[in-house]
């Protein structure tokens, strides 16, 4: 990592180490990983003049993700961050202006000393980075709901075409695959199967 860079990473992992707590190897990654997203898709200013610029997918419900929202600004609730939680250390930063995305995900730990400092790393010893596509459609983007329509078994609001029609009836995701992460207290609601 060449001198500017290196001092761009410390601030930023500051920055980011306040916002979570400590820094720890996850904030170390997540900003690298920031980084590296950033740099390649031509976001300079993700809080700032680019902020409506960017989309990010995160995989991971770790630190790193911290570390992504501390530094871009992005967030579930501004709809400018997607968590999609499959347990790998991994994010998709996607310029809207351009469509250009790129996915930068960790490499196997076999290739990395647990030891050395990630500062320590060139981009490609560290991540890999590879050029993807990703189809937003208007219902994924930042702004009001596109669309909201109700359940026919549970009665709940879904938002922004997460429904499912199934023999014209429409359905919130949980009621048509008839599972939920929660149970009522006390009995079998519509929802939570």
């Amino acid at each position: 990592m060449e001198e500017e860079q290196a001092r761009t990473y410390q601030r930023l992992l500051e920055e980011a180490g306040r916002f979570h707590g400590d820094i720890c190897r996850g904030i170390e990654l997540g900003t690298r990983m920031t980084m590296a997203g950033l740099e390649r898709i031509g976001i300079t200013d993700p809080k700032g003049k680019d902020r409506k610029r960017l989309i990010i997918f995160v995989e991971v419900d770790r630190c790193a993700t911290d570390a992504i929202t501390a530094l871009t600004g992005c967030r579930p609730g501004k709809r400018s961050m997607k968590v999609l939680d499959y347990g790998k250390m991994a994010a998709t930063f996607v310029n809207i202006e351009t469509g250009h995305a790129v996915r930068v995900s960790l490499k196997p730990k076999e290739n990395q000393d647990p030891d050395r400092s990630f500062d320590t790393y060139e981009d490609d010893e560290l991540l890999n980075i590879m050029d993807v596509d990703v189809n937003l459609r208007p219902e994924d983007l930042p702004g009001r709901p596109v669309r909201t329509c109700t359940c026919a078994r549970c009665g709940e609001n879904i938002m922004d075409a997460r429904e499912v029609v199934v023999d014209g009836e429409t359905l919130c995701r949980t009621c048509y695959e008839g599972k939920a992460y929660y149970r009522p207290h006390g009995g079998n609601g519509t929802c939570a199967k």
